[in-house]
């Protein structure tokens, strides 16, 4: 039985991780800073709580990492963890860059230290491209415009040297926007779901939003958990562009999400200047070829089919 530890088990792609894991026949555990006061809200909406084992671990503490590599002797490292919102980079930089940089060459130095065969998953993300006029590809320049981009770059820079310095298995996946019923209502897809929603059971309310014109490939975060674990299980570590390959606007996003209500998006929302950030990225796109040839990857949930899921998870628990 293989043992994976997953760093950052509590959020959304963390938990759907978990799930995908223990499917396929593995010992799964999970950190997170204070696993005695922490919900782990997601495990137990997917129903896999119990089937996990947690532990308490501080990322930016090498010590800790140290300690929990070696209470669990994992096969493979999954980091997921770290400050994980854009806007919030802004308000927290020194927060951001710490838990996503410190803490990956932390685990790094530990797998170097104590076992060179342990594998390596380092979670980048498209915000390291900026704007991309024409889809992004692995061979594609980082040009980040925000805290948490600028942290994910140097994170993956970490990461492809010490694969190519000490041996280490260790790879990248830059995933673009991933979407689910997991996500919470900081993210602006969850939160545009849930107002209108509620705007659909009578609620008088304004949906408030920024920049309707920005641009993002959407895509399905349970199958995009499925190209991370290929890419574990690849032969030789490398990094993915990860993407539907299909790129929309926000308005599109709205108005889709509206039209599935049968409501009219430009009567219930409004603009609010305050939610555009300091520096944001008006166009992103992927190209996901590499994933497709290699790992036989491919997306098949497009944006309108993850909004149909989205809405249709929030309906059932209402």
């Amino acid at each position: 039985m293989k043992k994976a530890l997953i760093c950052g088990i509590s959020g959304q792609d963390g938990a759907y991780l978990a799930k995908l894991l223990l499917a396929k026949g593995y010992e799964v555990y999970g950190t997170s800073r204070d696993a005695q006061v922490t919900s782990f809200s997601n495990l137990i909406k997917l129903g896999i709580k119990d089937r996990v084992k947690l532990l308490s671990m501080s990322l930016t503490d090498f010590r800790s990492v140290i300690q929990a590599i070696k209470q669990t002797n994992p096969d493979e490292i999954y980091n997921l963890a770290g400050q994980t919102s854009v806007g919030l980079s802004f308000e927290q930089p020194v927060e951001t860059l710490e838990s996503i940089t410190v803490g990956t060459l932390n685990l790094l130095e530990s797998i170097r230290f104590m076992n060179n065969e342990i594998k390596f998953y380092n979670a980048c993300s498209s915000e390291c491209f900026g704007n991309t006029y024409s889809p992004a590809t692995e061979a594609t320049a980082f040009n980040p415009r925000s805290p948490y981009a600028a942290a994910k770059a140097a994170a993956f820079w970490i990461t492809s040297n010490y694969r190519e310095a000490y041996k280490i298995f260790a790879c990248s996946g830059i995933l673009f926007n991933h979407e689910s019923p997991l996500r919470p209502e900081r993210f602006v897809t969850q939160k545009i779901i849930s107002a209108a929603i509620r705007i659909a059971n009578g609620s008088k309310e304004k949906l408030n939003l920024g920049n309707l014109d920005v641009i993002r490939d959407w895509g399905w975060a349970p199958e995009y958990v499925e190209s991370i674990y290929l890419m574990m299980q690849n032969n030789t570590p490398e990094d993915f562009v990860i993407a539907t390959g299909e790129s929309h606007s926000l308005k599109e996003y709205v108005s889709l999400v509206f039209s599935e209500l049968n409501l009219n998006w430009e009567d219930n929302c409004s603009i609010d200047n305050s939610l555009i950030r300091p520096a944001d990225l008006m166009i992103s796109a992927g190209n996901p070829a590499k994933a497709a040839n290699i790992l036989n990857w491919k997306a098949k949930f497009k944006m309108h089919e993850s909004i149909k899921q989205m809405i249709q998870a929030k309906l059932n628990n209402m």
